[in-house]
């Protein structure tokens, strides 16, 4: 089986959350590849990489690939000046075809692409059978959270039905990581303009590839 290795240069460590986004789509994209993904750790480096440009560089040398999904959140400015950014960045990464690039903005922020599953989100929290009340938001008001963060991790707690002592320690940004681990069905994102903005690149990076099919 032929296979596809996809490198992933994300803002911080807990975007680790958006690999199993990413092998969905180009799952549900292909036909006979294996999906192999990692994150760019860069955090260990001697020296750290200055600016995105040179930390997508950093990473495509450490972690060669044939697809490069390069990820910032939206925050408080919009989907196109976010991507535009990502754009000129990828212009100055050296010896590498930037057709094989692909940008990720989650808008507001990758959290808010985790809100969509109540099941994963209770297993994430290590209580799957807890009948908590979770207000978990509409996934067509997700883009419309301003702190989409502090929702997922207010819900991980409230899920983990801990109180006191066990609740302070709860490993909230651990569970988040595991939360799209455990989701097996992406589908509802594409009620997300930003999510259908990413699938549709992965999609014509796919087709231009010839990644479609067991070519």
């Amino acid at each position: 089986m032929k296979e596809i290795r996809y490198t992933l240069v994300s803002e911080g460590s807990s975007d680790r959350a958006l690999l199993p986004i990413l092998t969905w789509l180009l799952r549900q994209h292909t036909i006979g590849y294996a999906i192999q993904p990692v994150w760019a750790e860069l955090r260990r480096l001697l020296r750290a990489p200055q600016g995105l440009a040179e930390r997508i560089q950093m990473g495509l040398d450490l972690y060669p690939c044939h697809l490069l999904f390069v990820h910032r959140d939206a925050d408080r400015t919009s989907y196109d000046t976010r991507a535009t950014e990502i754009r000129q960045a990828l212009s100055q990464v050296i010896q590498w075809d930037i057709q094989r690039s692909i940008c990720v903005v989650p808008v507001r922020m990758t959290e808010a692409w985790l809100l969509i599953d109540e099941a994963a989100l209770r297993r994430a929290a290590g209580n799957p059978n807890g009948h908590q009340t979770l207000q978990i938001p509409p996934v067509n008001r997700l883009e419309e959270l301003a702190d989409p963060k502090q929702v997922l991790y207010q819900l991980l707690k409230d899920a983990s039905g801990l109180q006191g002592r066990r609740l302070k320690h709860f490993p909230v940004r651990a569970s988040v990581l595991r939360i799209a681990e455990l989701m097996n069905d992406f589908a509802p994102l594409r009620a997300l303009d930003a999510f259908r903005a990413l699938e549709y690149h992965v999609r014509q990076v796919v087709d231009e590839q010839g990644w479609a099919g067991n070519q």
